[in-house]
């Protein structure tokens, strides 16, 4: 299914129609009246691109109006099987709405692979937004069943939240817990709307200057008919930047309309690139996200309180379930696991050495994690992303080295690298720690680093005279 346009935050339609006549009618409008305005413009903002789907987005709020009423009824009441057991429809209505839009091609086309038929799905388009109102949807039965907020009774409230059109298609993920108390009251002055309004000229400066100017030299360096080492680099830098610039210029623009309407939403993006280590790139990328998935996924199945196996089982399925819901793909399902293996990596293997290691060098293997994470993003299939990564390290790329000469190159500079390290104190305070022997561990680092750089400086000499010879120099 492809989804259709819809109305973005840097169009002039937008910029110069729908922004201002939104705020115009919300601000000349009664405080009682207020929030019938948000839910109307939000409806208005949502059937621009997908008018057929109206439909659905009313069903979507009434039936989670009445199945979130029904929840906090049997709450108040005591009736603890009958709420889990409305939880449970209530959720598995939202699942499947969004499952049908988004994943059933994807279904299909894997059943046809495994089974050789033939099924073909209906070609419909799918509702914008899908993914991030669904969350939105599934926060409030949420926060409900667990008690968090009392079940909304006007529906005109509940409707302003799910359709509240900054954040309705590509988020923030607002959870309901934290904007409830707003749709009850807020408030706006001349401050708070400067503030709004220069996140907003911010975000968009961001998304018309940068994010789509790299977007079109990411266009032009991946439809090169051969890609050479230095282009296929190149790409995954350019979208690197792209992703980011793009992604976070909209939440920008979402933060600072938001505002404007008198609304506080926490940010979404914290300088994520400036990580030392993954699960700090996940604190500060996509914010809400992280937040929505470790709220009502992670912390439910048991989070970090049980056993290693158990904690393990918990972060495998968050992040599988985290690669799903960007793409209905292989290729996002790898890349939701590849994180998910670098997080136990980290949390696991290396949480006693991260900290001896120089942030420099934290710093740089984060990004080269991350770059390479993002050409698994940016491919259409798995086996494409594999082909590029091969291009940047010089396996079928145009003009590449050859393999053996490419291997001399890397183990150079990787053994180089552990030499600069191993000749520090660091080796000495890995080796106390690693090997547990006290003091001893400062003579097995010390030995260590020396046995290291003889090893390097010889396969450096040994290396960069085979290069020689095969460039011939």
């Amino acid at each position: 299914m492809k989804e259709e346009s819809s109305m973005v935050f840097n169009s002039i339609l937008f910029i110069f129609v729908f922004l201002p006549v939104s705020l115009l009618l919300y601000y000349v409008t009664p405080t009682r009246g207020k929030n019938l305005i948000l839910a109307l413009t939000g409806l208005v903002f949502y059937s621009w691109g997908t008018p057929e789907y109206i439909v659905l987005m009313l069903f979507s709020i009434l039936f989670n109006y009445l199945a979130g009423l029904d929840i906090g009824r049997s709450k108040e009441k005591s009736q603890s099987r009958r709420a889990q057991v409305m939880l449970i429809a209530s959720v598995a209505v939202n699942l499947l709405l969004l499952g049908f839009f988004k994943y059933w091609e994807f279904l299909l086309n894997n059943i046809n692979g495994l089974l050789h038929t033939s099924f073909k799905s209906a070609e419909l388009p799918m509702p914008i937004g899908i993914s991030f109102y669904t969350f939105t949807i599934l926060s409030y039965l949420f926060d409900v069943y667990h008690e968090k907020v009392s079940a909304q009774k006007n529906l005109i409230d509940l409707s302003a939240y799910v359709t509240f059109f900054p954040k309705l298609i590509s988020g923030p993920i607002v959870e309901y817990n934290q904007m409830e108390p707003q749709l009850k009251k807020r408030h706006v002055d001349i401050v708070k709307f400067g503030e709004g309004a220069r996140l907003l000229i911010l975000g968009l400066g961001k998304k018309v200057i940068l994010a789509d100017n790299l977007n079109a030299a990411f266009i032009a360096v991946t439809g090169l008919d051969s890609v050479s080492v230095l282009s296929a680099w190149l790409g995954c830098i350019l979208y690197t930047l792209l992703i980011y610039m793009d992604f976070s210029s909209y939440s920008d623009m979402a933060i600072g309309i938001a505002k404007m309407f008198g609304f506080e939403i926490e940010k979404n993006f914290d300088y994520p690139y400036c990580s030392k280590s993954i699960t700090e790139f996940w604190r500060r990328w996509h914010i809400s996200l992280g937040r929505w998935f470790r709220d009502y996924i992670y912390i439910p199945l048991g989070g970090n309180r049980c056993s290693t196996l158990t904690n393990i089982r918990n972060i495998l399925i968050v992040w599988f379930l985290t690669g799903f819901w960007h793409g209905a793909a292989w290729n996002f399902i790898f890349w939701g696991l590849y994180y998910g293996a670098l997080l136990l990596i980290e949390k696991f293997l290396m949480k006693d050495i991260l900290s001896y290691i120089p942030s420099a060098v934290q710093h740089v293997f984060s990004v080269f994690l991350v770059m390479i994470g993002w050409v698994f993003f940016f491919s259409p299939s798995l086996s494409f992303a594999f082909s590029w990564i091969g291009m940047m390290f010089g396996i079928g790329a145009a003009g590449a080295v050859d393999t053996a000469a490419l291997y001399y190159l890397a183990g150079n500079g990787l053994l180089m690298l552990i030499s600069a390290i191993g000749c520090t104190p660091v080796a000495a305070k890995i080796g106390r720690r690693v090997l547990n022997i006290g003091k001893g561990g400062t003579i097995a680092g010390v030995l260590c680093s020396a046995a290291i750089l003889l090893c390097s400086i010889a396969y450096m000499i040994n290396a960069t005279y085979s290069s020689f010879l095969y460039f011939k120099f």
